[in-house]
């Protein structure tokens, strides 16, 4: 919006300014702690004092009008403050929270537990592969723990035999737990 001005509004402007600036953007300073932010919330209280002064002819005391303004646009930034400072509390909260659970979280994780299921579940599917025979020997083997003699002598056969099965499982779980292999020799390592 274009308002006309003359000279002598453009002098009482300056003047009505010069004589309270100061000691407004004081008053807002003590309350906002910021310098330019209380000098923005003055000026823009003197400029619409200023713009609206025809519709306000009924105030009869300028500088207390200002100061009004001044004290309730301060009050806004204030609140507004507040909210914002609310709001990153709450965020700082989540934050922490989260941070705290994943920090949980991977001090209740146990990878050998997780690598041991895992292992576990590759080792039953390597063992449903095998032949019922070669299954039976190698279970013998490393799950009751028998000899190649004991086994040989159960399941009618050498111990070359015997070998021969364990040997061909081996191979199989070699192939299947490839990227597990050192695991799985703790798991099955027996030397007959």
């Amino acid at each position: 919006m274009y308002i006309k001005t003359n000279t002598e509004e453009t002098t009482s402007f300056n003047q009505l300014y010069k004589d309270y600036q100061t000691s407004f953007v004081n008053f807002a300073y003590t309350y906002v702690r910021d310098w330019n932010v209380a000098e923005d919330i003055t000026a823009e209280a003197i400029i619409y004092y200023w713009e609206n002064r025809n519709s306000l002819s009924g105030v009869a005391n300028i500088p207390a009008y200002i100061l009004t303004a001044i004290k309730h646009r301060s009050l806004n930034y204030l609140r507004h403050l507040q909210i914002h400072e609310e709001c990153s509390e709450v965020i700082k909260k989540y934050h922490e929270w989260e941070l705290n659970t994943r920090i949980a979280s991977l001090e209740a994780c146990e990878p050998y537990e997780l690598l041991a299921k895992e292992v576990q579940e590759l080792i039953q599917k390597t063992l449903d592969e095998l032949p019922e025979r070669t299954r039976k020997i190698f279970i013998m083997s490393r799950y009751e723990n028998k000899s190649y003699k004991e086994i040989a002598a159960l399941m009618n056969m050498t111990t070359k035999g015997v070998d021969f099965h364990i040997s061909k499982a081996l191979k199989l779980f070699q192939t299947n737990l490839k990227d597990y292999y050192p695991i799985f020799l703790l798991f099955f390592a027996k030397f007959h």
